[in-house]
């Protein structure tokens, strides 16, 4: 399984929410390409960035810091948050993203997913956020009344071939991922799926090389890399690497 450290981006620095709540923010980096910079070096292979901003507002809103972050590390980055048009999909390519991450627009404008799938392939993945079994939308801001299992089988059967499911309710919260939710997703389609949320020690880790899909490919870690719960390394031994 590959590790994806996570970078979110709120204000110009690299922060984590907890449980999806912009009330709840801790920063851990005024600058986020620092960040980005000590994961590569620890080893990191793939690095997840979130503009949370955008996120919020619909649009991008932390480009040059996506520039920046592309231009600092050699290992790939994806890049979510606020894509919800072409031009804006095309903008984090541009700045240098080797993958967009489609959240909110996948489920409300199926004609721009299915563009964009067209134009960019497995360079497009499709996040679920989760909330109670239910999607959630809107920088996790709404809840919809959307099985995940059933939009995930949908969305692949449009030919969405990747996809990253996050369980809110443990998200950022250390506890321990949500295995069982994860593994439901990943049974309703053959696409890849990385897991995102609750990751706080190498047990976690272990747990998910141990017990997820075999299409879970990799795991988004946050919160427990910024408070040196384990390193970069030590993660990647727990999941195999």
């Amino acid at each position: 399984m590959i590790l994806y450290p996570a970078i979110d981006i709120r204000g110009g620095k690299a922060v984590r929410l907890l449980q999806g709540d912009y009330e709840r923010e801790t920063t851990y980096d005024a600058d986020p390409v620092d960040a980005a910079r000590r994961w590569a070096e620890e080893g990191a292979e793939f690095l997840h960035v979130v503009d949370l901003d955008g996120a919020k507002a619909g649009a991008p809103q932390n480009l040059d810091h996506v520039r920046r972050i592309a231009a600092a590390v050699d290992c790939p980055i994806q890049v979510g948050g606020g894509l919800r048009d072409p031009e804006s999909v095309a903008a984090v390519l541009e700045a240098g993203a080797q993958r967009v991450v489609i959240g909110t627009a996948a489920l409300r404008d199926p004609e721009f997913l299915d563009a964009a799938v067209s134009a960019h392939g497995e360079r497009v993945v499709v996040s679920i956020d989760t909330r109670g079994g239910k999607v959630s939308l809107s920088g996790w801001t709404e809840t919809s009344d959307v099985d995940a299992p059933a939009a995930v089988a949908d969305l692949g059967d449009r030919g969405v071939q990747r996809f990253l499911c996050t369980a809110i309710e443990v998200d950022g919260t250390m506890e321990g991922p949500a295995v069982e939710q994860l593994n439901q997703i990943a049974t309703a389609t053959t696409g890849q799926v990385i897991a995102s949320g609750g990751v706080g020690d190498l047990s976690h880790l272990e747990q998910l090389a141990a017990e997820a899909a075999p299409n879970i490919e990799g795991a988004v870690v946050g919160r427990a890399l910024y408070e040196r719960k384990f390193t970069v390394a030590e993660a990647l031994e727990a999941l195999g690497r």
